[in-house]
């Protein structure tokens, strides 16, 4: 521990948990070894006693009622015991403000041949989902069948990114191959299945180890429409364009790329407005405000920036220095907040008429990667390398944990999530390196109830 660089009192704290742990299972052990020695020792009298009838008594059927009867109070026992101590290790590591608000399975969107970095769902009808992948595709898809319904086939490199006309039936997707494209898509959604009867809660613990890292159910891309040449073709990078989005009303869009710089774009005639300079490192993500001519752009410098185009002569932009590693995405609400994900596993939520300190910072055990944020309840979904995903309060109260299991959940990196949401009825998408998709129906109403 000599050349540990935690600081040593977070060093001290850690030892003192670990200390803990370590007291609650040595009496769980003593505790077992007891209890064992009583079986042993009811089992022998139980064998003395069985031995001393044997022949016929007319005892011998009571002596097994008897036997039976305390052998099965012991193992109760044993089992209520041990649940009462190791509850005590498991409480330590969960939120006290956990929930069990269920999540349903909606479906799995399996077709990819390599990681899906990003998924975004239309804003116009009919509501599909699109998926962006590193095969150098880009998916649609049906979301109450799973099926896939269109292949953008028009990079020459991993797609990065994918985000949706706010009007139009225009998808955005940004590539490695140092482009961004705006594509048209025409589907038709086939007739509707009845919902899988899968539930589980959302803190569920279960690993997914016996399975494979990679393996991936189904079979490969599907044989659907495939579209391969864009609309639009955005050249102004000279590295790969990593995120890309539409500004409020669809006529000029936004890419960030590992140039270090973001681009303006009109839509209309491609052309390029202005080139937002100034981040140190790569770009990472980018994010437009859902109502006003506002963008924030992330970067490996450790930094976000908010960039102003709400008066055409001014192009005002402020830095944001709140994080001590890659921020790896910052997002708008729908209000005058904006949250940012970090490598340095904490996610911090500003207010945008004062962000000189984040007004709640969320402290996770992995790095953060592309978050999203509710439209209507503003609940935060981080997904994140351990494969987990979270859902927390703009307060920084953690609400719940997806299940990931043996049934469901991925089973390598998440890489982001996405909100659906319709009325009562809130879905949350996530994608990760295992190359799938899947859906989640979300019990809004007792996330909250919970909470």
């Amino acid at each position: 521990m000599e050349d540990s660089k935690l600081p040593l009192a977070l060093r001290s704290n850690l030892l003192d948990l670990f200390g803990q742990i370590e007291r609650e299972f040595e009496n769980l052990y003593i505790e077992n070894l007891e209890l064992r020695r009583e079986i042993e020792s009811l089992n022998e009298r139980l064998t003395g006693d069985g031995q001393a009838v044997e022949g016929g008594d007319p005892t011998k059927g009571a002596l097994k009622t008897k036997a039976s009867h305390s052998t099965s109070q012991l193992s109760q026992k044993l089992k209520t015991t041990y649940k009462a101590s190791t509850s005590k290790i498991v409480s330590s590591f969960k939120a006290t403000t956990g929930s069990r608000a269920l999540c349903q399975l909606l479906k799995e969107y399996v077709g990819h041949r390599d990681g899906i970095w990003d998924l975004s769902v239309t804003r116009t009808q009919p509501v599909v989902l699109g998926t962006a992948s590193a095969d150098h595709s880009a998916l649609l898809w049906s979301i109450e069948t799973g099926k896939c319904l269109l292949r953008y086939a028009g990079h020459a490199g991993s797609v990065n990114s994918i985000k949706f006309h706010p009007t139009e039936q225009m998808a955005l997707t940004a590539s490695g191959d140092q482009t961004a494209h705006i594509w048209r898509y025409m589907v038709q959604l086939p007739a509707p299945q009845p919902p899988p009867d899968v539930s589980a809660p959302c803190d569920e613990d279960q690993d997914s180890s016996d399975r494979e890292e990679g393996e991936v159910d189904g079979e490969g891309p599907c044989e659907v429409p495939t579209v391969r040449v864009a609309t639009a073709t955005l050249k102004s990078h000279q590295g790969v364009v990593i995120a890309a989005d539409w500004l409020v009303g669809g006529r000029q869009v936004v890419t960030a790329s590992w140039d270090r710089a973001a681009n303006l774009y009109e839509v209309e005639t491609s052309e390029l407005v202005h080139t937002l300079t100034g981040h140190d490192q790569e770009l990472t993500h980018c994010c437009t405000h859902p109502t006003q001519r506002l963008v924030v752009t992330s970067s490996r410098d450790t930094t976000f920036r908010l960039w102003d185009f709400r008066d055409p002569s001014i192009h005002s932009v402020n830095v944001f220095q709140g994080h001590t590693d890659t921020v790896t995405s910052a997002v708008f609400t729908v209000g005058d907040n904006v949250v940012s994900g970090s490598d340095d596993r904490t996610v911090k939520v500003w207010d945008l008429k004062n962000m000189r300190s984040p007004i709640a910072t969320i402290r996770t055990d992995s790095a953060v990667n592309r978050i999203s944020v509710s439209a209507n309840q503003k609940i935060i979904a981080l997904p994140h390398d351990n494969r987990q995903v979270r859902l927390f309060d703009m307060s920084g109260v953690r609400l719940a944990r997806l299940p990931r299991s043996n049934r469901m959940g991925h089973r390598r990196m998440v890489c982001c999530t996405a909100w659906n949401e319709e009325n009562q009825s809130c879905n949350l998408f996530t994608c990760g390196f295992d190359r799938q998709a899947i859906g989640w129906n979300i019990n809004i109403p007792a996330l909250l109830q919970e909470k």
